[in-house]
């Protein structure tokens, strides 16, 4: 079936007794019992399905999880309470029996930074940068280095870069190495990293899977390889997702397909538009003809649908001039997230990259006239007319 109508059905309408529920029920359970003692005991050794404690499984996550690895083409998955939380345990998950040594790109969200970096390096994790773009680098990086995980996003934050994941996996998979793929921006609509050989991927179920600014939660991946070890995280550490947000996430994603095409339709236009404005000086955006992956965004991408985020600089502006622009704004919401229905900016040196030492910042290529939009459902004349009026001061 096409990923529209597994986005509708997929986890949905399991038998509850003599009838079936249209849409599945939130379980606001923490724990469940059965009238015989034994067929819970038989539950708990995993000999017949069923649920016997929240953290060990939930109906409402189940589905919620058995929908997201259909969309993927997983094997399992795990909903977390968070994107961040979702990564640690991804990281743990292929970490657990290797070497602690992660080979991780230089285009990353802020917090992962901050993770490897602050939270992981203590326990005793080795973390390695490496631009993922550059597959000579990434070549000798993990013939050096010999890391346990190459870290990445699909598409990264806020520049937008575009890695040749398909190409990575193959050199990772020679070196014995597992890749794991941030698909938060791309989601399962535009690239499926299982279907390039990465064998662990998460989401910020925050972000475009649920789609409407109402729930913080995240989602891990596997293939069959991991899974045993994802169910042992899942039921000793418990970072579960609770019920109502698996819900709220699941009745998300019924619509994401139509979403996403509306949104990666809406910043083609904004992009072009963008990009012939005199007061900007570089736009970001994987379907601009220069964009330095071009090649790579041929490849994975499908044609037509490069994201919904769009990046650009303000010429001559800092962070005065770029609050300033902020602040005229009227429709466009002033918030830190993404891939909500509504149209939202971000300035990064204040939000996602924070915490980024300002020099490394700068490498990144992540400069004060820097602006993050993510681009919503709106009518986009609504949203050019808005960025018009804040950019003529």
């Amino acid at each position: 079936m096409k990923l529209a109508t597994l986005a509708v059905h997929a986890g949905d309408r399991r038998k509850l007794g003599p009838h079936i529920p249209v849409t599945t029920p939130i379980y606001a359970a923490a724990s469940f019992f059965y009238e015989d003692i034994g067929e819970l005991d038989r539950v708990f050794a995993d000999e017949v399905r069923g649920y016997c404690y929240s953290r060990y499984g939930n109906p409402t996550r189940a589905a919620l999880e058995e929908l997201v690895s259909t969309l993927e083409g997983a094997h399992r998955a795990l909903a977390c309470a968070s994107g961040m939380l979702a990564l640690e345990v991804a990281l743990q998950l292929a970490l657990v029996d290797r070497p602690k040594r992660v080979l991780a790109s230089d285009a990353l969200y802020g917090a992962t930074f901050k993770l490897l970096d602050n939270v992981l390096a203590p326990f005793g994790v080795e973390t390695r940068y490496v631009n993922a773009c550059d597959l000579t680098q990434v070549a000798a990086a993990l013939e050096e280095f010999r890391p346990s995980v190459v870290l990445l996003e699909t598409i990264s934050n806020p520049l937008l870069r575009v890695a040749p994941i398909d190409r990575i996996a193959e050199l990772a998979k020679t070196a014995g190495t597992v890749v794991i793929v941030d698909n938060t921006f791309a989601t399962p609509i535009l690239v499926r990293p299982f279907e390039l050989g990465v064998p662990i991927v998460v989401h910020s179920a925050t972000k475009y899977l649920a789609g409407h600014g109402d729930v913080l939660g995240g989602i891990v991946l596997c293939d069959e390889a991991h899974a045993a070890n994802l169910t042992v995280l899942e039921r000793t550490c418990g970072p579960v997702l609770g019920p109502f947000d698996a819900y709220l996430t699941m009745r998300g994603i019924k619509t994401l397909p139509l979403r996403v095409e509306r949104q990666c339709e809406n910043a083609r236009q904004l992009a072009d538009w963008l990009r012939h404005h005199p007061r900007v000086e570089r736009v970001y955006f994987p379907g601009l003809p220069e964009h330095p992956d071009r090649e790579t965004i041929q490849r994975l991408l499908p044609n037509g649908l490069y994201g919904a985020m769009v990046s650009f600089e303000l010429k001559d502006a800092g962070r005065d001039e770029v609050f300033a622009f902020l602040n005229r704004l009227k429709l466009i919401v002033k918030a830190t997230s993404l891939g909500d229905v509504h149209t939202m900016v971000l300035y990064p040196a204040m939000s996602s990259h924070r915490d980024v030492p300002p020099k490394q910042r700068e490498r990144m290529g992540i400069r004060d006239n820097l602006v993050r939009i993510s681009v919503g459902i709106e009518a986009i004349e609504d949203v050019i007319a808005d960025l018009e009026q804040a950019l003529a001061g």
